[in-house]
């Protein structure tokens, strides 16, 4: 099977989101990588030790969930053990993102409280839904896909400490990149408001019920695993 043919224009929009990424720094050097599932046992991944914005349709990789090559001549991202397990985990989610957006990166090495686990604006509330801090562990290992365990079933976005962002959609990469810019620019204004000294004003409880309105009329999937929650107030207020 020619995958790269049979999905060519996947390959395109897949193409287009890595040399956005590197166009608006969000990632450098050989940093942050994405995938997108496009059958249920056929992977489209980025390459090991290139940098996203020289990245061209030869250079792509497809992997089967068990982590084999099916075709590429390059070998894949070395963080490939974290996304299988996202995958096989989460067979909802259809693409993967793992980037370094600066103003999100900041939180990941901040201490003390988190504030991408509140609401703020109702898009990045509805869209992109709660963040929460997985400890960190060495880069392209097994046991920092294993740190995501507690986590992923309950949230489609993710602060990995002191490393970078991942965030995930049952959709395609050009959704997840969407989701991408607007969590960076959620967090850049988080920050400016910081700066300020003043104290920070989050959505109420009715204000995030409201939004399952939103949810319905966009026929928008919750976070987390598929029945997991019923409304976006058990997701940013649990009990």
């Amino acid at each position: 099977m020619n995958y790269i043919s049979k999905y060519q224009a996947e390959a395109k929009q897949f193409l287009k989101v890595c040399h956005k990424l590197a166009t608006n720094m969000y990632v450098t050097g050989y940093g942050g990588n994405c995938a997108w599932r496009l059958e249920p046992d056929v992977v489209m991944i980025t390459p090991t030790m290139m940098n996203k914005g020289d990245i061209q349709m030869e250079d792509l990789v497809f992997l089967n969930l068990k982590g084999d090559t099916i075709e590429g001549t390059r070998r894949p991202t070395g963080e490939k053990f974290m996304y299988l397990k996202f995958f096989q985990e989460r067979p909802d989610i259809k693409s993967v993102l793992h980037c370094h957006a600066p103003n999100v990166g900041a939180f990941a090495i901040m201490e003390g409280e988190n504030w991408l686990m509140k609401p703020f604006y109702p898009e990045t509330t509805h869209e992109v839904g709660p963040v929460p801090v997985v400890p960190y562990a060495e880069p392209i290992t097994q046991k920092l896909a294993d740190e995501f365990s507690p986590f992923l079933q309950k949230y489609n976005s993710f602060l990995m400490e002191n490393h970078g962002l991942v965030t995930m959609r049952p959709e395609g990469i050009d959704y997840t990149m969407m989701n991408v810019e607007l969590l960076e620019m959620t967090a850049y204004s988080i920050l400016q408001a910081l700066s300020t000294g003043q104290k920070l004003k989050t959505l109420t409880v009715e204000a995030v019920r409201d939004l399952d309105n939103v949810m319905q009329k966009r026929s928008c999937p919750y976070f987390g695993a598929p029945g997991m929650y019923k409304s976006l107030v058990d997701i940013w207020f649990p009990k």
